[in-house]
């Protein structure tokens, strides 16, 4: 109901309690002229009643007027109450609303009637809604990252950057990384192609072998025999490395694996290695170079962002499409994601709630206090002056029974 209407309804309610008064008022002062001339008992009774109807009715105007004005302009004390109590009042109703109703018994049943996964996810389940948030949301990050200064931005990643770097030990991350490799096997795979490419390389370059043994040989020694050890190296050579090829339990492997796996260890302790990698990682990492990786990395985010947040069915775009549609269905489908969803809600709703409880009381004392004591008059009065108007009407109708009362005792007891 608008305020225009409440207007109104008061105007009507008041001019009734008005009207009534203004009848008794016009019946007693007719019953008073028509008593002088006529000695009827009934004029006595009319008379008697009208009178007591005016006096009630003028103390209940006063009364109920008293609560949001001075009656007639008058600053009689104990009146406009609103006006002048608005702070009191404030207050009172903060703490009167914060022990009625935000109590933990009586917000306990509906928080545990809160239920949002299923609306949430029949709400996702439309097409329309899931557009309307994917929008918004490229909306909102495109408007942040449009807002970010570039050179905040860069600056906080080359800080980030050289912080992480400070903590970086190159030589202890190199050892752990050759031990993984190491400990799922994955270096027999490299031994294994290694062994192949030898075998192939010496099967290949048999004459290079033979004119190299030729080479070395004495003058005196027979170009056969030359031939003899050459094939007998290149045969050598080629029949090891493919034992080694195939066998994965050959020595060589295993010495090349603990060759490996000593070196990881002395990578991670001996102080040399560590002092090399720092020199290396401060000749890589000297500021002027931070701040143009740092420019690049965010040129590079920024375009991107940009790019999949403006076009509409970017990658981007499409995989949050695609992760609200599972997860609508999610809510829908599946009772454990909704028991926790729910209950997560439920549980922060109520902490929170009672947490702020003396805010929310805090609250309603502030505005209540900041309104203007006129406006807060207004405003109740066009809340509860329209029923406040039948005290007038009830004190103008019991006033007058009493009077009649009165009078009815007076005249045959007294």
């Amino acid at each position: 109901m608008n305020d225009n209407l409440k207007k109104i309804q008061l105007r009507n309610h008041k001019l009734l309690a008005t009207g009534l008064f203004l009848l008794m008022a016009v019946t007693f002062v007719v019953m008073t002229i028509l008593e002088k001339k006529n000695s009827a008992h009934w004029i006595g009774y009319i008379r008697a009643f009208s009178e007591a109807a005016m006096v009630g009715a003028l103390a209940d105007w006063f009364a109920v007027t008293a609560l949001f004005h001075h009656p007639l302009g008058l600053k009689i004390p104990h009146t406009n109450l609103i006006e002048k109590s608005k702070a009191k009042i404030g207050d009172n109703l903060g703490s009167f609303v914060v022990s009625n109703f935000l109590s933990p018994q009586n917000i306990r049943p509906y928080i545990l009637k809160l239920k949002v996964s299923g609306f949430l996810g029949d709400w996702l389940q439309k097409e329309k809604n899931s557009e309307t948030l994917v929008y918004n949301l490229s909306e909102i990050i495109l408007d942040i990252v449009n807002k970010l200064e570039d050179e905040a931005v860069v600056k906080f990643i080359a800080n980030k950057a050289k912080e992480m770097s400070d903590d970086l030990k190159i030589n202890q991350i190199l050892g752990n990384g050759i031990e993984y490799i190491l400990q799922k096997n994955d270096h027999q795979k490299l031994i294994t192609n290694l062994s192949s490419q030898i075998k192939n390389y010496v099967l290949e370059n048999h004459e290079m072998v033979r004119e190299r043994v030729k080479k070395e040989s004495y003058k005196l020694v027979p170009s056969f025999v030359d031939e003899k050890i050459a094939e007998k190296i290149t045969s050598g050579l080629s029949s090891y490395f493919e034992e080694v090829e195939n066998d994965q339990n050959h020595s060589l492997r295993n010495e090349i694996t603990q060759k490996i796996l000593d070196f990881s260890k002395d990578l991670k302790v001996n102080p040399k290695y560590e002092a090399d990698f720092n020199a290396l990682k401060e000749d890589f990492l000297q500021p002027e170079k931070v701040k143009q990786y740092a420019q690049d990395i965010w040129n590079s985010l920024k375009k991107t962002l940009i790019d999949e947040l403006n076009t509409e069915q970017s990658s981007l775009k499409n995989y949050v499409r695609k992760n609200l549609t599972e997860f609508s269905e999610n809510l829908r489908k599946d009772e454990n994601l909704q028991h926790k969803i729910d209950h997560w809600i439920r549980v922060t709703a109520y902490k929170y709630i009672l947490r702020n409880t003396n805010k929310f009381g805090e609250l309603i004392s502030e505005t209540v206090g900041n309104w203007q004591g006129k406006e807060l008059s207004q405003k109740l009065e066009l809340e509860v002056g329209k029923d406040l108007q039948f005290i007038r009407i009830n004190g103008t109708l019991v006033g007058g029974l009493v009077g009649l009362i009165i009078y009815t005792i007076a005249h045959f007891f007294i």
